[in-house]
């Protein structure tokens, strides 16, 4: 393809096709995944102009949905991943051995991007970007459309979602959920900003975003019906109709509950989940975030 924009011109046409040759879907989706591998393209991507600083790339998904529309599920194993062969050597005679689209095989990660990919049962989605000296902890998973900047840490049973985007120096701890989203095309998957912390069992899903330097304490969990209470602000973070979940940058978030003041749910003493912003990064925050260094 001569352009990106020839290319979602294509993918476009080829999604709302009625009937596409198999071989001219392939043709277009190979270039998009071989985009999404570089990292040149991209599901969502930062944009000044609009509100959340976020544009959905709307084309990427169709693009990607095309290749599991025209994908054969096939019996696959290690020993596809060319470069990798004596590393797997006796895998798929082991028994380890797996079965999906033929258009989506485990990706090859180069040697040059000093990627540490720890061994115990980790994958890595073909179509997604992991940037230089990014370390992934076992087990762990990327799925198709993800982009994980440089130097960020997936730590163990931690899950990047579909088209989910991770920032650069970020830290996902053990059992963090970032939740994916291919459909509806138009949906912001989950931004999260470079240097944020998430902490362990977090789960992030449904677009929010959260902002640059945050920090998010173990058990958060957040979603487009989650309000954020700031008690350093005096403010209510929420999804709007228009705008999803945002969490300031710099902002420290612990999990919270708030009491049920009406109905049987009163009557209980129950109360909901609501997480609270209980203050922004400070040197001592800053310096427990400097540790994680010794980990890279």
């Amino acid at each position: 393809m001569d352009s990106v924009s020839q290319l979602a011109a294509a993918i476009d046409d080829l999604y709302a096709a009625e009937s596409a040759s198999r071989q001219e879907c392939l043709f277009v989706f190979r270039e998009l995944k071989a985009g999404l591998d570089e990292g040149t393209i991209r599901a969502a991507e930062p944009d000044p102009a609009s509100p959340t600083g976020w544009r959905v790339n709307a084309w990427v998904k169709r693009g990607i949905l095309l290749g599991f529309r025209v994908g054969h599920t096939v019996e696959m194993s290690l020993r596809s991943c060319v470069g990798m062969q004596d590393s797997v050597a006796g895998a798929a005679d082991a028994g380890f051995q797996f079965c999906d689209k033929d258009t989506f095989p485990l990706q090859c990660i180069p040697a040059e991007r000093s990627i540490r990919i720890v061994p115990g049962g980790s994958s890595i989605r073909d179509g997604c970007y992991i940037g230089r000296s990014v370390i992934c902890m076992p087990p762990m998973y990327v799925n198709v459309g993800a982009y994980i900047d440089d130097e960020t840490l997936v730590d163990s049973h931690a899950l990047v979602g579909s088209c989910a985007q991770i920032g650069k120096r970020c830290h996902l701890s053990a059992g963090a959920q970032i939740g994916g989203v291919l459909e509806p095309v138009g949906a912001l998957p989950v931004i999260i900003e470079d240097d944020v912390m998430v902490g362990g069992n977090c789960g992030v899903y449904e677009g929010a975003i959260v902002g640059k330097g945050a920090v998010l304490g173990a058990g958060v969990i957040l979603t487009g019906s989650t309000p954020v209470f700031d008690l350093v602000r005096d403010v209510v973070h929420r999804h709007h109709a228009d705008t999803p979940l945002q969490i300031p940058a710099g902002a420290v978030v612990v999990p919270g509950a708030r009491a049920i003041t009406s109905g049987r749910g009163h009557e209980l003493g129950l109360s909901l989940q609501a997480p609270v912003i209980v203050k922004y990064r400070d040197e001592k925050t800053d310096v427990a975030a400097r540790l994680e260094e010794l980990l890279r």
